[in-house]
């Protein structure tokens, strides 16, 4: 399904006034299908905790109750969960919704979904996290075909690509905002130098979260569904949907970044009052 990335949100957007009438409508029953409030649920949850962390690495725990609030409403779920309808309707067919739900509003599709959000909370303790990579590892050398699926899926979809312009792009975010709002003082050249200088190792980051991630959620599934997963990820349907929900995340991740980056830099301005 393309739902990867780290915790992210954003700031509600229309839906384009031409969208054809039910538009939405059938956008929201295939977000329904695909357990998307599930999903902003765990990314709302995620995204506290980094805005934790942010307030201990970079503001040494000065940001206290109010940048907590201001993260909190940076990751609002109803908008999250909005956006990535919106994309939906905006950017898939009639019949690639269709196709889609059809899929997913399955038995088979809706047991994919739940190994995929169950995997994806349990991946938020790091002993998980271990373990799925160490099994993937062992799985890939032994040749078992579970772990050459996992390869398989993750380039069908362009899923590490994808992610690691995402993650780059709103690492820029951050910056940006981070500068906008007085925070630092960094030229246009220096924000790309900053940002281009973390892409190896967000790279390395990136393919080892999908390895551990896909194998802990896929080897439950039979080989008959992981096939047909994989089948209908190839078609003009998987590729839509994927593309979809990627625009989405890259909505919200270069919305909420920014946000944080301008949230941090004036939590530093104020701590120095």
């Amino acid at each position: 399904m393309g739902l990867i990335r780290a915790g992210i949100a954003a700031l509600a957007i229309a839906v384009c006034a031409c969208l054809p009438a039910g538009a939405e409508t059938r956008a929201e029953r295939l977000g329904e299908a695909l357990l998307l409030q599930e999903v902003v649920d765990i990314l709302r949850q995620e995204g506290l905790a980094y805005g934790r962390s942010l307030d201990t690495d970079l503001l040494a725990g000065a940001g206290g109750r109010y940048f907590a609030a201001q993260v909190a409403r940076f990751y609002d779920s109803g908008a999250m969960l909005e956006v990535l309808n919106d994309n939906i309707a905006e950017h898939m067919s009639d019949k690639a919704i269709a196709d889609s739900l059809a899929f997913f509003d399955s038995e088979e599709g809706r047991r994919i979904l739940q190994f995929e959000v169950s995997a994806r909370i349990a991946m938020s303790d790091p002993a998980v996290e271990d373990a799925a990579l160490a099994a993937f590892q062992a799985a890939l050398d032994k040749g078992d075909p579970r772990a050459e699926d996992v390869v398989r899926f993750i380039e069908i979809n362009d899923l590490a690509e994808r992610n690691v312009a995402g993650a780059l792009s709103s690492n820029y975010r951050f910056f940006l905002g981070l500068v906008d709002g007085g925070g630092r003082k960094m030229s246009e050249a220096e924000i790309i130098d900053e940002v281009w200088g973390q892409e190896d190792e967000i790279r390395v980051q990136t393919g080892t979260w999908l390895n551990s991630f896909l194998y802990l959620a896929y080897q439950p599934l039979s080989d008959e569904v992981m096939r047909a997963y994989l089948d209908y990820s190839d078609t003009a349907a998987g590729q839509a949907l994927n593309t979809a929900l990627f625009d989405g995340f890259d909505e919200m991740y270069h919305a909420i970044y920014y946000a944080l980056g301008r949230a941090v830099a004036q939590a530093m301005q104020a701590s120095e009052l």
